[in-house]
């Protein structure tokens, strides 16, 4: 086994500061990555709140077409 060094400990710190850089990169990537599913996700739901508002129209208005055509509780 090699004797201790101070250059042995440099490069075994270069090599943990690496690492380190290399996973604050990763979350950060994973940060943004995130946000952008969270920004989705909300457009999906703004989306539904929509569909749901336009089928309860279109449910009141067959319901109208019924009334005129006299079919309802029939």
């Amino acid at each position: 086994m090699p004797e201790p060094s101070l250059d042995l400990l440099m490069q075994m710190v270069q090599r943990v500061l690496d690492s380190q850089r290399e996973t604050r990169e990763d979350v950060r990537e994973i940060k943004n990555r995130i946000g952008r599913l969270e920004s989705e996700v909300a457009n999906l739901h703004s989306f539904l709140a929509e569909q749901s508002i336009r089928l309860d129209r279109f449910g009141d208005r067959l319901e109208r077409v019924e009334r005129r055509l006299e079919i309802a509780n029939r």
